[in-house]
């Protein structure tokens, strides 16, 4: 039998397959299309301090081999998650984790508090890459000095597992993982979307209410990979691989650029088994190779 644990910070995986934020709700959406329990972990939407009603719509638009968004966080707010949300949650049998959103260090760090008594929650994924909202998110993980203030503050109130999500948009990913590290990150996770646009030419005029969004999907999944390749050579940490996984296929290349566990998004837009389908071609795929456990899933 292939071993496909594994162990990021405190929190220990069945299996390095999770779901992405803001691509699977809280889980119980996929309830009935899915096997919950053999999930790796699931990574609930993003959560804020105050409820957020999003961006305008338009705020989603298809583009070739990838999806342009601009949701904007939209959620009830932490205790709204805390009293209605969670009590339903907390019997899956899987890793359960938080994405943490704010304007400012305050709203991170109130998140978290908030967080601290829900017992089943095993770690927070600390996001200062969302690219849709006009204060916080993307600003906070552009630079070392903002990525170390929101982490560091976020450290203190959260003795769990925390994942730092970091933004693809910066100049060298690389001095933002490791700041996140020094900061007490126990693992990043990458990438996010990547800042783009789309433009309806007969409208003459963006199709998203915001002009730009984040794009997600195939498409760029080549750059993620190269990314969490550089990443994983610069950081003591666990790395958490995202961006444009289609299948299982895609998983195996990310664990060989350095992904100890990888998160799938967009594709559960397109087959909600995508996931399940995942793991059981990793499964094959080492006891095709003659591998019994992840550590020996290596870049030759």
């Amino acid at each position: 039998m292939v071993d496909l644990s594994v162990k990021i910070g405190q929190m220990c995986l069945k299996n390095p397959v999770m779901t992405a934020s803001g691509t699977y709700g809280f889980g119980e959406e996929y309830a009935e299309l899915v096997d919950l329990s053999r999930l790796g972990g699931i990574i609930v939407k993003g959560t804020t301090l105050e409820p957020r009603q999003g961006n305008p719509y338009p705020r989603m638009v298809e583009t070739p081999s990838g999806m342009l968004n601009a949701v904007g966080l939209q959620n009830k707010g932490v205790d709204y998650l805390a009293e209605h949300i969670y009590p339903r949650i907390k019997d899956l049998d899987t890793a359960l984790v938080v994405n943490v959103s704010g304007r400012t260090i305050e709203d991170y760090v109130g998140v978290c508090e908030r967080l601290k008594d829900l017992n089943r929650i095993v770690a927070v994924e600390i996001n200062i890459s969302c690219p849709n909202v006009k204060q916080g998110g993307m600003s906070w993980g552009t630079t070392t000095t903002g990525c170390e203030s929101v982490v560091s503050a976020c450290r203190r109130a959260w003795d769990r597992t925390m994942i730092v999500k970091l933004t693809p948009n910066v100049t060298d990913i690389t001095e933002i993982a490791r700041a996140a590290e020094a900061a007490g990150a126990d693992s990043v996770s990458l990438v996010n979307t990547f800042l783009g646009m789309a433009i309806d030419v007969e409208r003459r005029r963006p199709y998203l209410s915001t002009i730009t969004g984040g794009l997600s999907g195939a498409a760029i999944r080549p750059i993620a990979v190269r990314m969490v390749w550089q990443v994983a050579k610069a950081v003591k940490v666990p790395v958490i691989g995202l961006g444009g996984i289609m299948n299982g296929r895609d998983v195996v290349e990310f664990l060989l650029a350095g992904a100890k566990a990888v998160q799938i998004g967009t594709a559960n837009f397109i087959d909600p088994q995508v996931t399940i389908k995942a793991i059981d071609y990793l499964q094959d795929y080492m006891q095709r190779h003659g591998m019994s456990s992840l550590e020996e899933l290596k870049m030759c």
